[in-house]
């Protein structure tokens, strides 16, 4: 998952168990016995490394998934090369297996899950001439790095955005999994919301799940129900944009741009550009400067934007928008800066302070204004 529990239809990859994987260099589809999913690619030869990227999800998610197979891609093109990919990937001892099969035959491999991390972890300890990369994790080593985006930027200037064009006051959030990578975006879309509207109030429901079109719908068509005349997603379908736009209230995504599904009714949302960071890393591994430890990037390198505003958008709150995210490019606008109280009025940010990255990426707790529950 991305950073936490994520639930994953197993049963029917299991099912798809075929032929063991086949050398990189030998073909152009090759299968894997653990998953049996296609592991697409050639490799590559000569002094270009050969690298390798194993999904959690499908590359027609239209979310998560799909704007890391974009970051491939981009890759490709800037190496000149294939690049090996390896979707519905389980976060489970296949994984492991999956991984210790390419790294038999690759330099370079990523792992684009939270769930992948320790399965990461071990195999890098097996084949330290490897180097593993792994998204959203924590864990590192001599040959292994992780990577992530102060997402909750993008977060903060959509919050804004919504906080201008709402009308009701209530903005209802469909959230995956109650984990910090969930939260702090609340939290941030939620501080942007206020910001410029300090009675809006973001009603939050999880769906634990990260791509269920069905049970998305469902749920937003109950928070339009109640009121809310901005609909946020963080999931990867665009259910809750299209639902959104037949009930004539704003739709706010996440991931990737979703304008296409809601003419009237897109607002804008937070999206990634893994591709920034790709090219970055693989370029110090190419020569020799690669460290490891952590990268945690942003909107100051690209990795974190916000997506092209919908037709019907205000130019008023385009250019506020733009004004505020100037700012946070500059280093001169920090989402989570006190004073900030939590839900029971608890002081969580003193006045004059400003939370630390490595705190903000463990937060457990709802800002003042946010109504949703939260495990204990």
């Amino acid at each position: 998952m991305r950073n936490g529990i994520r639930t994953f239809g197993g049963i029917l990859v299991l099912l798809m168990v075929i032929t063991s994987l086949i050398g990189c260099g030998a073909a152009n589809e090759q299968s894997s016995e653990t998953t049996g999913a296609s592991v697409t690619g050639s490799g590559a030869a000569g002094d270009i490394p050969r690298i390798a990227f194993i999904y959690v999800g499908t590359v027609g998610d239209e979310g998560w998934t799909y704007e890391h197979d974009r970051g491939r891609k981009y890759l490709e093109e800037k190496l000149g090369t294939k690049i090996d990919y390896v979707e519905s990937v389980p976060e489970s001892a296949d994984a492991e297996r999956v991984l210790t099969e390419l790294a038999q035959n690759h330099d370079i491999i990523f792992a684009t899950s939270f769930g992948h991390m320790d399965y990461t972890y071990n195999v890098s300890l097996k084949f330290p001439k490897v180097k593993f990369l792994h998204a959203a994790g924590y864990k590192s080593g001599e040959n292994m790095g992780n990577y992530f985006a102060r997402n909750w930027d993008g977060s903060y200037l959509a919050g804004i955005a919504a906080g201008k064009v709402t009308k009701s006051n209530v903005i209802g959030y469909l959230a995956s999994f109650p984990i910090p990578q969930l939260v702090y975006n609340i939290n941030a879309f939620a501080l942007g919301a206020q910001s410029v509207n300090p009675d809006v109030k973001v009603k939050v429901v999880w769906n634990n799940s990260w791509y269920d079109p069905t049970n998305e719908r469902q749920a937003s068509t109950s928070l339009a129900d109640e009121g809310a005349d901005v609909l946020v997603s963080y999931p990867d379908s665009p259910a809750t944009i299209k639902v959104a736009e037949e009930r004539g209230v704003w739709g706010v995504g996440n991931s990737t741009e979703m304008a296409s599904y809601a003419p009237n009714a897109y607002l804008t949302n937070p999206i990634w550009n893994w591709g920034v960071y790709y090219e970055k890393v693989v370029k110090e591994i190419m020569d020799g400067t690669w460290k490891g430890g952590s990268y945690l990037g942003g909107l100051e390198d690209g990795m974190v934007d916000l997506a092209a505003y919908g037709s019907k958008v205000p130019e008023d709150v385009k250019s506020l928008v733009n004004e505020k995210k100037a700012l946070m490019q500059k280093d001169e606008l920090n989402v989570f800066v006190g004073p900030v109280t939590d839900t029971e009025g608890n002081v969580k940010i003193k006045e004059g302070e400003s939370m630390k990255d490595e705190d903000i990426m463990q937060m457990m707790w709802f800002v003042k204004g946010v109504e949703g529950t939260l495990p204990k």
